[in-house]
C-alpha cells in the first residue's frame, strides 16, 4: 500500500467541497478543512483548493506522523484512514493499544518495531473495531453516522 494508493481511497469518501452546517469541521474539500487548509498556507476559496495541495497536506499532516511508510503494508491505509477521520493522535492511540505499546498518540520506532511483529490484517480489523465504538460515542453520531458506517464497510472491502 502506497501513498498514492491510500489517497486515491480515502478521496472516494472525502469527495469535493462539503460545508454541511452540523459538521465542526467546517468549510472542507477533498476532506481538507478550511483551518489545515490555511495551517498550510492555503489563502483562497475552498471550493478551489488544488488536489495537489490537498495530497501534499494528506501527506505532511496524515501518513507521514502517523509513519505508514513504516508500518506493515495490510494496516498502512487503516491507520491512515482513522487518522484523516479522526485525527493523527487518537488513530496513533488506537494502533498503540492494538500492538500493546504505551499509548502516546506518537508513533515511535517502539511502536513500529511492535507493528511488525503483528499481521497487518489483524492490526487493521482491530483498529477499525477501536474506530468505530469511538464514532458511536459521538454526538454527531446521528448526522454523520450512516455515512461513517458505509466508509468502513467499503474499507473493509477494499482491504479483503
Amino acid at each position: 500500500m502506497t501513498f498514492d494508493e491510500a489517497l486515491k481511497q480515502v478521496l472516494r469518501h472525502e469527495g469535493g467541497f462539503v460545508d454541511h452546517a452540523s459538521d465542526p469541521g467546517g468549510a472542507t474539500n477533498y476532506g481538507i478543512t478550511e483551518r489545515v487548509a490555511r495551517q498550510h498556507g492555503y489563502s483562497g476559496d475552498m471550493r478551489n483548493l488544488p488536489i495537489s495541495m490537498a495530497a501534499a497536506i494528506y501527506r505532511k499532516s496524515y501518513w507521514n506522523p502517523c509513519r505508514c511508510d513504516d508500518l506493515p503494508e495490510d494496516c498502512r491505509f487503516d491507520v491512515f484512514d482513522a487518522a484523516v477521520n479522526s485525527g493523527v493522535t487518537r488513530a496513533s492511540i488506537w494502533l498503540q493499544d492494538v500492538v500493546g505499546t504505551a499509548s502516546d498518540g506518537k508513533i515511535g520506532p517502539i511502536t513500529v518495531k511492535a507493528a511488525s511483529q503483528y499481521d497487518g490484517q489483524l492490526i487493521g480489523r482491530r483498529l477499525t473495531a477501536k474506530r468505530l465504538q469511538f464514532m458511536t460515542q459521538l454526538s454527531t453520531w446521528p448526522t454523520f453516522g450512516r455515512g461513517w458506517a458505509r466508509r468502513i464497510a467499503d474499507n473493509l472491502e477494499f482491504g479483503a
